[in-house]
């Protein structure tokens, strides 16, 4: 179980002045579930995941995942108590094989090339033409997003966090991800955290966690919140995405 109480993050502004990005976020996630983190642009929804994974490192309040006070601890640390998070553009590696990387995120040396492969395959990618190449420039944005969850499915993470994993990828990538997503759901294997403004992605949640101006506006199971979201995008008052960023 993930357990948030209180979190507060503030920064310095240009003019010296104290700038509240996250401002008393509490929010309890329990095992298993598939929550969606969704709301407009700028109100704190990367931090927030930012916070959980220790990417930056809260002015208040508490973070608590299976019983341990995470809170300051370090990334690293985190990792090996299953928390992992991909990011909006996952990173490439020049020199670094595709194999090695899974390798590296399952902690064992001795994984098989058919365990790699299994990786992959689960991601929608054909294996084969995967495993041996270079995590680098030549792979495409849905390519290089599709591998990163691969890493975090080989790691075996507890906790998954995603931030907006839809950007920069093409359709069928983009459908390819959500489904990946609802059959990591379908086997519990791990909670996960996504945020997006993808109504396809959101559709599949448990719970929508709406967050703006550094607070969470509203909170509930995805039947209650997202006729509201709807209903808001109805009134022209929206921040969903149909499609995939191209």
């Amino acid at each position: 179980m993930l357990e948030i109480k209180h979190i507060s993050y503030q920064v310095e502004g240009d003019a010296g002045e104290e700038l509240d990005i996250l401002n008393d976020v509490s929010l309890t996630v329990g095992d298993g579930q598939f929550v969606v983190v969704t709301g407009p642009n700028g109100g704190g929804k990367t931090t927030l995941a930012k916070a959980i994974m220790g990417l930056v490192q809260p002015t208040g309040g508490t973070i608590t995942w299976n019983g341990t006070d995470i809170t300051h601890m370090p990334i690293t640390d985190r990792a090996r108590l299953g928390v992992s998070y991909g990011f909006q553009q996952p990173p490439r590696f020049k020199g670094l094989r595709v194999r090695d990387l899974l390798a590296l995120a399952a902690g064992s040396e001795k994984l098989t090339r058919e365990e790699g492969c299994q990786y992959l395959t689960r991601v929608g990618l054909c294996a084969g033409d995967y495993i041996d190449r270079e995590v680098d420039a030549s792979l495409s944005g849905g390519e290089v997003k599709r591998i990163e969850i691969a890493t975090i499915l080989a790691r075996k993470s507890g906790l998954m966090i995603f931030d907006e994993p839809e950007a920069g990828i093409d359709l069928w990538s983009f459908a390819k991800l959500t489904e990946t997503f609802r059959l990591i759901h379908k086997k519990r294997e791990a909670t996960l955290i996504v945020i997006s403004h993808q109504e396809r992605i959101i559709d599949l949640a448990d719970e929508i966690v709406m967050i703006g101006e550094g607070r969470v506006q509203k909170h509930g199971p995805k039947d209650q919140i997202f006729p509201e979201i709807l209903a808001n995008t109805s009134a022209g008052c929206s921040y969903l995405s149909e499609g995939a960023d191209r």
